[in-house]
């Protein structure tokens, strides 16, 4: 798993006097294997209209938490501590969701991932936090507003060990960069 930046580091500057953090908890791929979801789903920057995420900026978020009361953060960062079983994500298809989201869709939601949302769910639920109401769909988003068709083919599968899971912030105030809070396995 990737912690880029690294957990544990931060920059000072407008986010960190604001009182509120927008925060959302994800799974962390190696920019490596970004990359390679990138070949394999035909993002490109010859894709005139698309908006490509960075391979170190792909993820797949569990739960989106949004504007969340800095104060409220030691707590939450204390009740995410879930029960965690590594495992592993296969993707060997790409899909094109509307409005031009071009996603990797893993092949199945294994067992452990499902309850890695759920337990987060109900620690989030404990704190008092909402929770979307919507089907968990897992998925990275590689770019935005892609037009380029799908490739045909299909290469081999790309095989993802999961080692655990990040407490991210988003910070507005520094272009969106994002800021690992705590990182959990």
């Amino acid at each position: 798993m990737a912690m880029v930046p690294p957990a544990n580091q931060t920059e000072p500057g407008l986010d960190d006097r604001a009182e509120t953090a927008r925060l959302f908890i994800a799974l962390w791929p190696e920019p490596d294997l970004a990359g390679a979801l990138h070949a394999q789903c035909g993002v490109c920057a010859t894709d005139p209209g698309a908006r490509v995420v960075a391979p170190q900026r792909v993820h797949l978020t569990l739960h989106f938490l949004g504007s969340v009361p800095r104060q409220t953060r030691p707590a939450l960062a204390c009740a995410l501590r879930v029960p965690f079983q590594p495992f592993e994500l296969r993707f060997s298809h790409c899909e094109q969701w509307p409005h031009g989201l071009r996603v990797a869709v893993p092949d199945t939601a294994v067992p452990p991932l499902i309850r890695l949302h759920a337990a987060l769910g109900q620690a989030l639920q404990g704190l008092g936090l909402p929770v979307e109401e919507r089907p968990f769909r897992p998925h990275l988003t590689l770019a935005r507003r892609a037009t380029a068709p799908l490739p045909s083919t299909k290469g081999p599968p790309l095989h993802w060990p999961v080692s655990g899971y990040v407490l991210v912030e988003s910070q507005a105030a520094r272009g969106g960069a994002y800021q690992v809070v705590r990182a959990y396995s």
